[in-house]
């Protein structure tokens, strides 16, 4: 009743969907990961320089049951052209579910929809033995009831491995671009860009390997003030250096006892202090999953909190066309 007492998580850009995890693999190890190299087509939407030529007809296929009746999946197939390089086709969408229409007064119209999606146009190409560079074009199509946009997002990545491919890095700017149809005349809004960073570490003699990835490069304040419960004024506090810092670090845990099996842990610590509820944090934050190969096909599976409330569920398989010729 009294507009002065409102909050809200603020919004800043559009086509948020764009920075979701696309897959059992990415959100078991944390949400996002942009130095992981292994045999894995969905590792390649984070960073395009890790769609490598092994992923030659290589197709993937991931199922998200979000929150709520909000559902997104992701799929994609690879081909290798040799010296032209590896190139890729996918789609990414988001249905939110239905929604029922009313007037002022609360009477039923009818019903709407909205849904999102991005179709992602990868390429990568092999510099030298080290070095790969990759690029990703993703058009984006919005709708939500009777408004609609249209937008051109790109994405461009580099990832180096060592000689022994024991330890790779990737760097990637995602999703710069611009909204060419706006929802509504005259409000252009800004895509979600970002700039990120990670290294990968896989131990030489024990099935374990560590990756840590670094989000918004471009932006070290990503915090928000807080009201200050205990304060009588109505004070706010506002994260200090050290925590704007952890805030930014998003880790991941393999265990990889045989090429046909995994398990994976991780930690989204922007994810954790943003939407921790104080004195009972629980596992928010924190995701898990596991990985098997049967026959010629790849599954895995991974639980993500995002709030005591319940868990995020990943799907994924995948499988390379060669094994069936």
């Amino acid at each position: 009743m009294l507009s002065s007492l409102l909050s809200a998580q603020k919004g800043e850009n559009t086509y948020q969907f764009l920075q979701l995890p696309n897959s059992a693999r990415t959100a078991g190890i944390g949400g996002i990961n942009v130095s992981l190299l292994d045999n894995d087509l969905s590792l390649s939407y984070h960073n395009p320089a890790l769609l490598s030529d092994t992923l030659d007809k290589t197709i993937t296929l991931n199922y998200v049951n979000y929150l709520t009746d909000i559902n997104y999946g992701y799929t994609a197939f690879a081909k290798d052209f040799d010296k032209y390089g590896t190139f890729a086709a996918g789609i990414f969408y988001l249905d939110y579910g239905d929604f029922t229409e009313t007037d002022i007064y609360g009477e039923t119209l009818g019903s709407f929809v909205a849904k999102e999606y991005a179709l992602n146009l990868m390429w990568s190409y092999q510099v030298n033995n080290n070095v790969r560079i990759g690029a990703n074009l993703k058009p984006v199509y919005s709708v939500m009831e009777s408004y609609n946009s249209f937008g051109i997002a790109l994405d461009i990545g580099v990832h180096y491995s060592s000689d022994n491919k024991l330890r790779t890095a990737g760097i990637a700017i995602k999703n710069m671009g611009y909204q060419l149809k706006t929802y509504t005349h005259n409000n252009q809004e800004d895509l979600p860009f970002e700039m990120l960073i990670g290294v990968s570490q896989k131990l030489a003699h024990a099935p374990f390997r560590i990756s840590t990835t670094y989000r918004h490069l471009q932006q070290f304040d990503i915090g928000y003030e807080e009201e200050d419960d205990s304060s009588m004024d109505d004070e706010t506090t506002s994260p200090d250096f050290g925590q704007l810092l952890v805030r930014h670090l998003v880790l991941g845990f393999e265990f990889l006892p045989t090429d046909n099996f995994y398990i994976m842990g991780g930690l989204n610590a922007q994810r954790r202090a943003e939407l921790a509820i104080d004195g009972n944090a629980g596992l928010v934050g924190y995701s898990w999953g596991v990985g098997v190969k049967i026959s010629r096909f790849n599954i895995s599976y991974s639980s993500a909190r995002y709030h005591l409330a319940g868990r995020t569920n990943f799907f994924s398989i995948s499988t390379n066309l060669n094994r069936f010729m």
